[in-house]
């Protein structure tokens, strides 16, 4: 008996101590206030928030609509495409030129972005293939690519691949040169590539191996099967955008989820073209290297200028004022039905 009541009161001295404090916080008593959703009050506010959302809906629809964009496809696929010589020549180099006019000033600072159709870069195997220990700079892994690379992990002759993996091996590798036709002569636009890239790939998640000179850090391996330079050979003309910092590299490697996309390529911010392209002719050479026709892709270039709401993006504004009229008619479908089936103690 006496063991009977020593088990219960041990029970509740543990009851107790793991009872919460009694304090209004943790007993659940703080004061609470619920609203009373009458018409009176839901009406006008679906008013007000109609009318909010209608506004920034015409001010995002007005700004997008001042955006200047100009798309040239050069794909090649059409006999009269001055690129049609190249899509049955990708084993050779290629050049094309395309010539175009523009009729006023196209504002600056001018964005120039390479696009490309039908690319499924979001698919997981493709998303997956690479190595991120490697692409840190992480030398152990140069010689010993990770199993997320395959199938581009090594060569033919069981050379590790660096950098390895499907995505860097797909690396866009299209150049171009941009020229205005002035009187007769073609004078060179020139293209700023420093800064196209995010900050945080550039800083912190993508890292060059601490060795001096950098091609030293790639002995023993080799460059992606469809590369023409290795990783450390880039960019000739500066030496701190080669290896994994390299900006085009680092555009690349930052996927994108829609089948179609643009990818940023150069400014153009400096010297005659600083307020942005005048009106005139222009000629852009393009180094025809990327093949898209096995996967009934197209390439494009796109030329296009910023406000404060980013690029060209139409369906913001219209998506704000859709829910905004939205509210306004659904406002007035309550208005009515409050009007004609009002209870007599809301009177």
């Amino acid at each position: 008996m006496a063991d009977c009541i020593s088990k219960k009161m041990v029970k509740q001295e543990q009851v107790l101590a793991n009872r919460p404090d009694n304090t209004a916080f943790t007993q659940q008593r703080l004061p609470a206030w619920q609203p009373i959703l009458s018409a009176g009050i839901v009406i006008p506010g679906f008013v007000v928030i109609g009318l909010v959302f209608i506004g920034i809906g015409v001010a995002l629809f007005v700004t997008s609509q001042s955006i200047q964009v100009l798309e040239i496809d050069y794909t090649g696929i059409d006999t009269s495409s001055p690129c049609f010589k190249c899509t049955d020549n990708m084993s050779k180099k290629c050049e094309c030129q395309l010539d175009f006019n523009i009729d006023s000033l196209f504002k600056g600072p001018v964005f120039f972005y390479y696009g490309l159709s039908n690319y499924f870069q979001n698919y997981r195997r493709y998303f997956a293939s690479k190595d991120d220990n490697q692409l840190s700079g992480d030398l152990t892994y140069f010689k010993s690519p990770g199993d997320t690379c395959s199938p581009y992990e090594y060569d033919s002759n069981d050379k590790p691949i660096v950098p390895c993996g499907s995505v860097a091996n797909s690396m866009f590798n299209d150049t171009f040169k941009l020229y205005q036709n002035v009187n007769g002569k073609q004078k060179l636009v020139p293209l700023d590539g420093k800064g196209i890239a995010w900050w945080t790939d550039y800083n912190i998640k993508y890292r060059n191996p601490s060795v001096t000179p950098l091609k030293n850090a790639f002995n023993g391996t080799v460059k992606p099967l469809f590369w023409s330079k290795p990783a450390y050979e880039l960019d000739p003309s500066d030496p701190a955008n080669n290896g994994f910092i390299n900006q085009d590299f680092l555009v690349w490697m930052r996927r994108a989820a829609l089948p179609d996309f643009t990818k940023l390529y150069r400014r153009i911010t400096d010297g005659d073209y600083a307020e942005g392209l005048p009106a005139g002719n222009y000629s852009l050479k393009i180094a025809y290297n990327y093949p898209v026709q096995s996967f009934d892709g197209r390439k494009k270039v796109v030329f296009s200028n910023v406000s404060w709401m980013g690029g060209k993006n139409e369906f913001l504004g219209i998506a704000y004022l859709v829910i905004g009229s939205m509210c306004i008619v659904m406002s007035i479908v309550m208005l009515i039905v409050y009007a004609k089936f009002k209870f007599p103690e809301e009177d």
